[in-house]
Protein backbone atom coordinates (compact mmCIF):
# COMPACT_ATOMS: atom_id res chain seq x y z
CA UNK A 1 0.00 0.00 0.00
CA UNK A 2 1.38 3.40 -0.86
CA UNK A 3 2.07 5.63 1.61
CA UNK A 4 3.27 8.92 -0.07
CA UNK A 5 -0.52 9.97 -0.40
CA UNK A 6 -2.19 11.87 2.31
CA UNK A 7 -4.11 8.99 4.69
CA UNK A 8 -7.53 9.80 5.40
CA UNK A 9 -10.06 7.62 7.47
CA UNK A 10 -13.30 7.41 6.39
CA UNK A 11 -16.30 7.04 8.61
CA UNK A 12 -17.84 4.33 6.28
CA UNK A 13 -20.95 3.77 8.12
CA UNK A 14 -22.03 7.81 8.75
CA UNK A 15 -24.63 9.19 6.85
CA UNK A 16 -28.08 9.02 5.80
CA UNK A 17 -27.44 5.74 3.07
CA UNK A 18 -24.19 4.53 4.87
CA UNK A 19 -21.72 2.46 3.18
CA UNK A 20 -24.08 2.35 -0.37
CA UNK A 21 -22.97 5.84 -0.62
CA UNK A 22 -19.74 6.24 1.16
CA UNK A 23 -17.86 3.79 -0.06
CA UNK A 24 -18.29 4.59 -4.03
CA UNK A 25 -17.80 8.60 -3.06
CA UNK A 26 -14.48 7.11 -1.11
CA UNK A 27 -13.13 5.29 -4.31
CA UNK A 28 -13.59 8.01 -6.57
CA UNK A 29 -11.41 9.93 -4.71
CA UNK A 30 -8.51 7.14 -3.88
CA UNK A 31 -9.35 6.66 -8.06
CA UNK A 32 -8.13 10.48 -9.32
CA UNK A 33 -4.65 9.86 -7.19
CA UNK A 34 -6.21 12.27 -4.63
CA UNK A 35 -5.52 10.19 -1.27
CA UNK A 36 -5.23 6.82 0.02
CA UNK A 37 -8.16 5.84 1.90
CA UNK A 38 -8.80 4.25 5.06
CA UNK A 39 -12.52 2.88 4.88
CA UNK A 40 -13.50 2.29 8.96
CA UNK A 41 -16.81 -0.03 9.65
CA UNK A 42 -18.38 -3.15 9.38
CA UNK A 43 -15.73 -4.87 6.93
CA UNK A 44 -18.37 -7.43 5.82
CA UNK A 45 -20.53 -4.53 4.32
CA UNK A 46 -17.48 -2.22 3.40
CA UNK A 47 -16.25 -5.75 1.16
CA UNK A 48 -19.77 -5.84 -0.18
CA UNK A 49 -19.65 -2.69 -1.25
CA UNK A 50 -16.07 -2.76 -2.92
CA UNK A 51 -17.04 -6.38 -4.30
CA UNK A 52 -19.25 -3.99 -6.65
CA UNK A 53 -16.44 -2.11 -7.84
CA UNK A 54 -12.42 -2.39 -9.56
CA UNK A 55 -10.49 -1.71 -6.36
CA UNK A 56 -7.43 -3.23 -8.32
CA UNK A 57 -4.11 -1.08 -7.60
CA UNK A 58 -6.40 1.23 -5.48
CA UNK A 59 -4.65 2.95 -2.10
CA UNK A 60 -7.75 1.27 -0.26
CA UNK A 61 -8.03 -0.78 2.95
CA UNK A 62 -10.36 -2.30 5.66
CA UNK A 63 -10.45 -1.31 9.36
CA UNK A 64 -12.95 -3.50 10.87
CA UNK A 65 -15.60 -1.47 13.65
CA UNK A 66 -18.39 -2.98 14.88
CA UNK A 67 -20.16 -0.66 16.45
CA UNK A 68 -22.11 2.48 15.13
CA UNK A 69 -23.18 5.69 16.57
CA UNK A 70 -26.90 6.40 15.74
CA UNK A 71 -28.19 9.69 15.01
CA UNK A 72 -30.99 9.76 18.52
CA UNK A 73 -27.68 8.85 20.69
CA UNK A 74 -26.36 11.45 22.98
CA UNK A 75 -22.75 11.80 21.71
CA UNK A 76 -21.10 11.65 25.06
CA UNK A 77 -22.71 8.47 26.26
CA UNK A 78 -22.39 7.00 22.88
CA UNK A 79 -18.96 7.62 22.91
CA UNK A 80 -18.24 6.46 26.40
CA UNK A 81 -20.71 2.95 25.44
CA UNK A 82 -19.02 2.13 22.00
CA UNK A 83 -15.51 2.62 22.15
CA UNK A 84 -15.52 0.81 18.37
CA UNK A 85 -17.71 2.94 16.65
CA UNK A 86 -16.61 3.50 13.45
CA UNK A 87 -16.08 7.25 14.07
CA UNK A 88 -14.14 6.30 17.41
CA UNK A 89 -11.80 3.89 15.33
CA UNK A 90 -11.23 6.58 12.98
CA UNK A 91 -10.25 8.77 15.10
CA UNK A 92 -8.04 6.81 17.25
CA UNK A 93 -6.11 6.30 13.61
CA UNK A 94 -5.58 9.96 13.27
CA UNK A 95 -4.51 10.18 16.96
CA UNK A 96 -2.02 7.29 16.70
CA UNK A 97 -0.23 8.42 13.52
CA UNK A 98 -2.12 5.64 11.18
CA UNK A 99 -3.92 8.62 9.15
CA UNK A 100 -4.02 12.34 8.45
CA UNK A 101 -7.62 12.98 8.67
CA UNK A 102 -10.78 11.74 9.32
CA UNK A 103 -14.07 12.46 7.30
CA UNK A 104 -17.75 11.76 8.49
CA UNK A 105 -21.41 12.12 7.44
CA UNK A 106 -22.35 10.51 10.85
CA UNK A 107 -23.26 11.93 13.87
CA UNK A 108 -22.06 15.43 13.99
CA UNK A 109 -22.13 15.89 18.08
CA UNK A 110 -20.67 12.73 18.08
CA UNK A 111 -17.87 13.07 14.97
CA UNK A 112 -16.94 16.36 16.99
CA UNK A 113 -16.90 15.33 20.71
CA UNK A 114 -14.85 12.27 19.56
CA UNK A 115 -12.42 14.55 17.50
CA UNK A 116 -11.51 16.80 20.03
CA UNK A 117 -11.49 14.47 22.71
CA UNK A 118 -9.53 12.02 20.87
CA UNK A 119 -7.50 13.62 18.34
CA UNK A 120 -7.05 16.52 20.49
CA UNK A 121 -6.76 20.48 20.30
CA UNK A 122 -4.04 22.10 18.05
CA UNK A 123 -1.45 24.15 20.66
CA UNK A 124 -2.60 27.26 21.40
CA UNK A 125 -5.92 26.33 20.22
CA UNK A 126 -8.90 26.90 23.28
CA UNK A 127 -11.86 25.66 21.24
CA UNK A 128 -11.64 24.25 17.82
CA UNK A 129 -14.30 25.59 15.55
CA UNK A 130 -16.20 24.56 12.51
CA UNK A 131 -15.63 26.25 9.57
CA UNK A 132 -18.18 26.22 6.53
CA UNK A 133 -17.60 27.69 2.88
CA UNK A 134 -20.94 30.02 2.24
CA UNK A 135 -21.54 31.11 -1.97
CA UNK A 136 -21.38 34.87 -2.49
CA UNK A 137 -21.92 36.94 -5.60
CA UNK A 138 -18.13 36.39 -6.37
CA UNK A 139 -17.17 33.37 -4.95
CA UNK A 140 -17.22 31.56 -1.70
CA UNK A 141 -16.47 33.20 1.94
CA UNK A 142 -15.32 31.12 4.68
CA UNK A 143 -17.64 31.17 7.99
CA UNK A 144 -17.00 30.60 11.24
CA UNK A 145 -18.10 29.40 13.94
CA UNK A 146 -21.31 27.62 12.68
CA UNK A 147 -22.41 25.27 15.80
CA UNK A 148 -19.31 24.05 17.72
CA UNK A 149 -18.87 26.10 20.03
CA UNK A 150 -22.63 28.52 21.39
CA UNK A 151 -21.33 30.27 24.26
CA UNK A 152 -18.08 32.04 23.25
CA UNK A 153 -15.69 34.32 24.72
CA UNK A 154 -13.83 37.68 22.86
CA UNK A 155 -10.73 35.56 22.82
CA UNK A 156 -12.49 32.63 21.36
CA UNK A 157 -13.35 34.29 18.69
CA UNK A 158 -10.22 36.15 17.73
CA UNK A 159 -8.93 32.25 17.24
CA UNK A 160 -11.83 31.44 15.35
CA UNK A 161 -11.26 34.28 13.42
CA UNK A 162 -7.30 33.51 13.20
CA UNK A 163 -7.98 30.14 12.03
CA UNK A 164 -10.60 30.48 9.20
CA UNK A 165 -8.16 33.44 7.72
CA UNK A 166 -5.39 30.44 7.19
CA UNK A 167 -8.58 28.29 5.98
CA UNK A 168 -9.16 31.01 3.19
CA UNK A 169 -5.38 31.27 2.68
CA UNK A 170 -4.35 27.91 1.90
CA UNK A 171 -7.80 26.23 0.53
CA UNK A 172 -9.59 29.59 -1.58
CA UNK A 173 -6.35 31.24 -2.16
CA UNK A 174 -6.73 34.20 -0.51
CA UNK A 175 -3.22 36.19 0.29
CA UNK A 176 -4.01 37.85 3.46
CA UNK A 177 -7.76 37.52 3.24
CA UNK A 178 -10.22 39.95 4.40
CA UNK A 179 -11.58 39.32 7.75
CA UNK A 180 -15.11 40.37 9.23
CA UNK A 181 -16.81 40.39 12.51
CA UNK A 182 -20.80 39.76 12.21
CA UNK A 183 -22.63 41.85 14.14
CA UNK A 184 -26.24 44.20 13.74
CA UNK A 185 -24.56 47.05 12.19
CA UNK A 186 -21.04 48.08 10.68
CA UNK A 187 -20.13 50.59 13.08
CA UNK A 188 -17.66 49.72 15.45
CA UNK A 189 -20.04 50.08 18.46
CA UNK A 190 -22.71 48.08 17.24
CA UNK A 191 -23.09 44.59 18.46
CA UNK A 192 -23.47 43.07 21.75
CA UNK A 193 -21.17 42.93 24.69
CA UNK A 194 -19.30 39.87 23.03
CA UNK A 195 -18.86 41.47 19.55
CA UNK A 196 -17.69 45.03 20.30
CA UNK A 197 -14.87 43.42 22.80
CA UNK A 198 -14.41 41.03 20.30
CA UNK A 199 -13.99 43.83 17.98
CA UNK A 200 -11.26 45.52 19.90
CA UNK A 201 -9.26 41.85 19.74
CA UNK A 202 -9.61 41.51 16.06
CA UNK A 203 -8.64 45.15 15.08
CA UNK A 204 -5.48 44.73 17.25
CA UNK A 205 -4.35 41.07 16.16
CA UNK A 206 -2.49 40.73 12.86
CA UNK A 207 -5.34 39.73 10.74
CA UNK A 208 -6.21 41.71 8.03
CA UNK A 209 -9.74 43.23 9.78
CA UNK A 210 -12.08 45.17 8.03
CA UNK A 211 -14.87 45.33 10.50
CA UNK A 212 -17.98 44.89 11.34
CA UNK A 213 -20.34 42.81 8.56
CA UNK A 214 -24.43 42.58 8.72
CA UNK A 215 -26.17 39.66 7.40
CA UNK A 216 -27.44 41.31 4.64
CA UNK A 217 -23.76 41.99 3.25
CA UNK A 218 -22.82 38.26 3.93
CA UNK A 219 -23.09 37.21 0.34
CA UNK A 220 -21.89 40.22 -1.86
CA UNK A 221 -18.53 38.79 -1.35
CA UNK A 222 -16.56 41.66 -0.40
CA UNK A 223 -14.69 39.80 2.67
CA UNK A 224 -13.35 36.41 3.09
CA UNK A 225 -14.03 35.07 6.47
CA UNK A 226 -16.62 36.23 8.45
CA UNK A 227 -16.38 35.68 12.53
CA UNK A 228 -19.11 34.75 14.95
CA UNK A 229 -20.51 32.52 17.53
CA UNK A 230 -21.65 29.34 16.48
CA UNK A 231 -24.82 29.92 17.73
CA UNK A 232 -25.48 32.68 15.56
CA UNK A 233 -23.35 30.81 12.76
CA UNK A 234 -25.91 27.74 12.74
CA UNK A 235 -28.61 29.94 12.52
CA UNK A 236 -27.01 31.73 9.32
CA UNK A 237 -26.16 28.65 7.33
CA UNK A 238 -29.49 26.87 8.67
CA UNK A 239 -31.51 30.07 6.79
CA UNK A 240 -28.89 30.25 4.03
CA UNK A 241 -29.88 26.61 3.46
CA UNK A 242 -33.07 26.72 3.38
CA UNK A 243 -33.61 29.94 1.48
CA UNK A 244 -31.73 28.14 -0.98
CA UNK A 245 -33.53 25.27 -1.29
CA UNK A 246 -36.54 27.50 -1.43
CA UNK A 247 -35.15 29.59 -3.67
CA UNK A 248 -34.59 27.43 -6.35
CA UNK A 249 -38.25 25.80 -5.80
CA UNK A 250 -39.95 28.63 -7.02
CA UNK A 251 -37.91 29.57 -9.69
CA UNK A 252 -38.91 26.05 -11.19
CA UNK A 253 -42.48 26.38 -10.61
CA UNK A 254 -42.32 29.98 -12.36
CA UNK A 255 -40.08 28.70 -15.44
CA UNK A 256 -42.50 25.56 -16.00
CA UNK A 257 -45.36 27.82 -16.36
CA UNK A 258 -46.46 27.94 -19.65
CA UNK A 259 -44.70 28.04 -23.10
CA UNK A 260 -42.67 30.88 -22.74
CA UNK A 261 -40.92 29.69 -18.85
CA UNK A 262 -40.37 26.75 -20.38
CA UNK A 263 -38.09 27.91 -23.48
CA UNK A 264 -37.01 30.50 -20.71
CA UNK A 265 -35.99 27.29 -18.87
CA UNK A 266 -33.89 26.01 -22.14
CA UNK A 267 -31.88 29.38 -22.67
CA UNK A 268 -30.94 29.83 -19.22
CA UNK A 269 -30.35 25.76 -18.52
CA UNK A 270 -26.30 26.40 -18.34
CA UNK A 271 -26.46 29.53 -16.11
CA UNK A 272 -28.99 27.05 -13.77
CA UNK A 273 -26.50 24.62 -13.71
CA UNK A 274 -23.84 27.04 -12.82
CA UNK A 275 -25.83 28.55 -10.25
CA UNK A 276 -26.77 25.09 -9.13
CA UNK A 277 -22.87 24.16 -8.36
CA UNK A 278 -22.10 27.21 -6.90
CA UNK A 279 -25.08 26.25 -4.29
CA UNK A 280 -24.34 22.62 -4.03
CA UNK A 281 -22.64 21.57 -0.45
CA UNK A 282 -21.05 18.64 -2.72
CA UNK A 283 -18.92 20.62 -4.05
CA UNK A 284 -16.65 21.10 -1.42
CA UNK A 285 -18.26 17.91 0.80
CA UNK A 286 -18.24 18.46 4.50
CA UNK A 287 -17.33 21.51 6.54
CA UNK A 288 -13.48 21.61 8.54
CA UNK A 289 -13.39 21.70 12.45
CA UNK A 290 -10.35 23.65 12.59
CA UNK A 291 -7.75 23.32 15.43
CA UNK A 292 -7.34 20.10 15.71
CA UNK A 293 -3.58 18.19 15.75
CA UNK A 294 -5.43 16.45 12.85
CA UNK A 295 -7.61 16.65 10.27
CA UNK A 296 -11.33 16.01 10.70
CA UNK A 297 -13.97 17.02 8.04
CA UNK A 298 -18.07 16.95 9.19
CA UNK A 299 -20.35 16.19 6.17
CA UNK A 300 -24.00 16.79 5.65
CA UNK A 301 -26.12 13.19 6.96
CA UNK A 302 -27.58 13.82 3.46
CA UNK A 303 -24.32 13.55 1.81
CA UNK A 304 -24.06 11.77 -1.83
CA UNK A 305 -21.04 9.95 -3.29
CA UNK A 306 -19.70 13.48 -4.95
CA UNK A 307 -19.60 15.01 -1.38
CA UNK A 308 -18.29 11.92 -0.03
CA UNK A 309 -15.30 12.24 -3.02
CA UNK A 310 -15.04 15.89 -2.51
CA UNK A 311 -14.52 15.70 1.66
CA UNK A 312 -11.68 13.19 1.34
CA UNK A 313 -10.39 15.60 -1.54
CA UNK A 314 -10.37 18.50 0.87
CA UNK A 315 -9.00 16.62 3.70
CA UNK A 316 -6.21 15.65 1.30
CA UNK A 317 -5.44 18.57 0.33
CA UNK A 318 -5.50 20.52 3.92
CA UNK A 319 -2.90 17.59 4.95
CA UNK A 320 -0.62 18.81 1.49
CA UNK A 321 -1.12 21.98 1.93
CA UNK A 322 -0.01 21.85 5.46
CA UNK A 323 -2.78 24.01 6.86
CA UNK A 324 -2.48 22.43 10.38
CA UNK A 325 1.40 24.18 10.77
CA UNK A 326 0.13 27.52 9.12
CA UNK A 327 -2.97 27.50 11.11
CA UNK A 328 -0.54 26.96 14.30
CA UNK A 329 1.82 29.39 13.33
CA UNK A 330 -0.84 32.01 12.87
CA UNK A 331 -2.19 30.90 16.68
CA UNK A 332 0.89 31.41 17.82
CA UNK A 333 1.05 34.88 16.44
CA UNK A 334 -1.62 35.94 18.57
CA UNK A 335 -1.23 34.33 21.56
CA UNK A 336 -0.47 36.82 23.93
CA UNK A 337 -3.21 39.17 22.92
CA UNK A 338 -5.63 36.13 23.42
CA UNK A 339 -4.12 35.04 26.65
CA UNK A 340 -4.11 38.52 28.15
CA UNK A 341 -8.05 38.67 27.29
CA UNK A 342 -8.17 34.77 28.16
CA UNK A 343 -6.43 35.72 31.87
CA UNK A 344 -8.62 39.01 32.42
CA UNK A 345 -11.72 36.96 31.69
CA UNK A 346 -10.54 33.82 34.61
CA UNK A 347 -10.03 36.63 36.78
CA UNK A 348 -13.55 38.11 36.22
CA UNK A 349 -15.30 34.31 36.68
Amino acid sequence: MPNNKPRIAVDAMGGDFGPHVVVPGALHAARAGKAEVILVGDEAAIAAQLARYDVKGLPVSIVHASQVVEMEEKPTEALRRKKDSSIQVACNLVRDGAADGVISAGHSGATLACAMFTIGRAPGVDRPAIATFMPTEKSHCVIIDVGANVDCKPFHLLQFGVMASVLAETMLGRPNPAVALLSNGEESGKGNLLVKETFDLLRLSSLNFVGNIEGRDLFTGNVDVVVCDGFVGNVVVKQAEGLASSLGRLLKGELRRGFFGKIGTMLALNALKRFSRLVDYAEYGGAPLLGLKGICLICHGASNSKAMSSAVRMAARFVEMEANDHLSEAVAKNIDLAGTRRQAANDQS
